[in-house]
This record gives C-alpha cells, structure tokens and sequence, in this order.
C-alpha cells in the first residue's frame, strides 16, 4: 500500500517522535514502513546536514542553504524514498520539500516561485500523500529544546524569533492553501493525544487507498495507552 506521509513543524514540535511512534504502530499492522529525515538520510545528505546545521557555516547564505538543501533532496527522493514507495511501501519522512517553501521561502524570504521551480526539479514534482503539521508557539518550542538539556543550538535554531515566526506562519499558509493534503495538529498537548491524532489521520488515508484499490486495508483507531507517552512532549525533536 504506497503511501508517503511526512511531519513538518517548529522547532521542538515533536516531528521526530511522533513519526518514530507512527512507524511503530503501522509496522505492527503488518506495513512496510521506512522512515527517514530531512536534511540526511543518505550519506550525501548526512554530509550536507552538517554544512547546513554547523554553526561554524554561519556565513551560508540563503541562496546558498536553499541549493545545498534541494541537493540533499535530490538524493534522497531518488536513493530512498521513490524505490521504496514504488515497491508499495509507506515512507514516513521528518521533514520534507514543504521545509523549504517554509523556511527559505517565508523564513528568508526567497522568491516563492523560484523555490517551488527548484523543489520540483528535485524532486521529480513528487509531493506527500499526507502532510501532517504539528503547530506550536515558536516560544513554546524553544523553551521545549532548552529544557531537554541539549548542547549547542544549531545554525538554524540560532536565527532570531522573528526569522522563526516567519516559518510557521508560512507553514500555516501553505496548510491551509492545500487543505485536502494538510492536517494541522496542536502540538502542544500531550504526546498520546497528538498520536492519537496522527494514527487518525492515517487511518483516513489508508482507507480512502483501499477505496481506490480494492485492497483490505485492516486499520483501528486505537487509543494510544502507552506510558511511556504521558509526559511532555520530548524536547530533543528537530
């Protein structure tokens, strides 16, 4: 059953965790899952990541970064993710083509239709069967990272508030231009009700594949009775 799901949010969102508990969840239902993440994913992407994320590049500059990000996504989309998708799998990916748009589109403010022209040539114009947005406060998110005792904020988490909330009003624009493909989530409540949300969501979508298909699709909507996922959302997500 293809299908390519990816999460996309401020930082401290909660992307990474909640897309590790979603492949849980539908590889014990018997899907072929990959997940992967934006930048990385390959060893030509992992490289870029640290050019991009390594405060000691603090220099790049926008156009720079944008380019260095659609090269990562080239190899990904071609090594990674379409393979796996053209073999029925579902790929969950923390971050994707949406980051740009977001982040050097709104965040730097790039020319939005230089940025969408260069992501689809990167990619091949593959987009996300379902984007899942987790929104928070850029504060809130910030005050999550800080919290969890990391090291060193990377080069894109040290730019100013005001760059940070440019990105996730751009994120909130491009939800609710494409309403069919977006679902916004608070992120802000506790992890078992976003998850829970998540696997909602989810389920929708496999079903209206096995609509389309013909193939049983076997989906509940589970309440998410883990323990471990009462607490607060963990601050170590990108």
């Amino acid at each position: 059953m293809e299908l390519f799901i990816t999460l996309e949010g401020p930082e401290g969102s909660g992307k990474t965790t909640h897309a590790q508990l979603l492949a849980n969840w539908l590889t014990e239902r018997g899907y072929d899952v990959l997940t992967t993440r934006e930048p990385g994913g390959t060893r030509v992407g992992d490289v870029v990541r640290t050019l991009l994320l390594d405060p000691i590049y603090a220099g790049i500059r926008p156009e720079t970064e944008f380019l260095l990000f659609s090269a990562a996504r080239a190899q990904i989309v071609g090594e990674i993710i379409r393979p796996h998708l053209e073999k029925g799998g579902i790929v969950i990916c923390d971050r994707f083509a949406d980051s740009s748009l977001a982040y050097q589109g709104y965040g730097r403010r790039l020319d939005q239709d230089t940025v969408r022209t260069i992501t689809a040539f990167a990619t091949g114009s593959l987009l996300p069967d379902l984007t899942l947005f987790l929104d928070l406060p850029v504060v809130e998110g910030f005050r999550r990272k800080q919290s969890g005792g990391q090291g060193k904020p990377d080069r894109l988490e040290q730019e100013r508030r005001e760059f940070h909330e440019r990105v996730r009003q751009g994120y909130l624009s491009l939800a609710r231009a494409e309403p069919v493909r977006w679902a916004i989530l608070d992120a802000g409540r506790p992890i078992a009700e976003v998850q829970e949300e998540i696997r909602s969501r989810v389920s929708e979508r496999l079903a209206t594949r096995e609509g389309a298909s013909g193939v049983p699709v076997q989906v509940r909507r589970n309440t998410v009775q883990d323990p471990s996922l009462t607490s607060e959302e963990r601050s170590d997500d990108e």
